[in-house]
């Protein structure tokens, strides 16, 4: 049982670890190519992650992976999707809200203004993005996370273990040298 718990946190964490490069990916394509402002490491670490997204896909799996397995009917309509949508924009709003004050009593300020946007709550979250949020949490828990437990189910628990372990080692290196020395 305790080897079950184990193999499930390095599951989880190298999941965790695949969605915070994509993050990185998705906000680096937004300033250099939808933007143009150019590059500018976008993660609060060195490496090419941004932890919040694996936080948050994470989250995710947490509260709503409960909620996709059922089938929830208005008529005959299943409307599942659209609850767990609507949960993934709560989940993620809040994640992002709490980030931007963990950020700015840790470093002095947060990486995001969305001031420049409609609904937005003291620029820190907003409508639109949290929409987009939305949507790609749709992506992250019916199109990736099926996928990447396909191949985690391919590559075997000692693979996964070993992978996960050395990127979490690597994680661990980054933060230390970003905060501690």
């Amino acid at each position: 049982m305790k080897e079950k718990v184990i193999n499930k946190i390095f599951e989880m964490f190298l999941f965790f670890y695949i969605v915070s490069v994509i993050g990185w990916i998705y906000e680096v394509f937004l300033e250099v190519v939808v933007y143009r402002w150019g590059f500018s490491n976008r993660g609060v670490l060195f490496g090419p992650y941004c932890p919040v997204y694996g936080c948050g896909a994470l989250a995710m799996i947490i509260c709503l992976g409960w909620l996709m397995e059922r089938k929830i009917r208005l008529f005959k309509l299943n409307i599942t999707p659209l609850l767990v949508f609507i949960g993934i924009v709560i989940v993620t709003t809040t994640i992002e809200l709490i980030s931007s004050y963990i950020m700015e009593f840790t470093v002095g300020s947060f990486m995001w203004d969305y001031t420049r946007f409609s609904f937005n709550f003291q620029g820190r979250i907003a409508l639109n993005p949290s929409i987009r949020f939305g949507i790609g949490g749709m992506v992250i828990l019916y199109v990736l996370y099926p996928l990447f437990k396909k191949v985690i189910n391919y590559l075997g628990t000692r693979k996964t273990n070993i992978i996960s372990g050395s990127l979490a080692f690597t994680m661990v290196i980054d933060f230390l040298f970003t905060f501690v020395i």
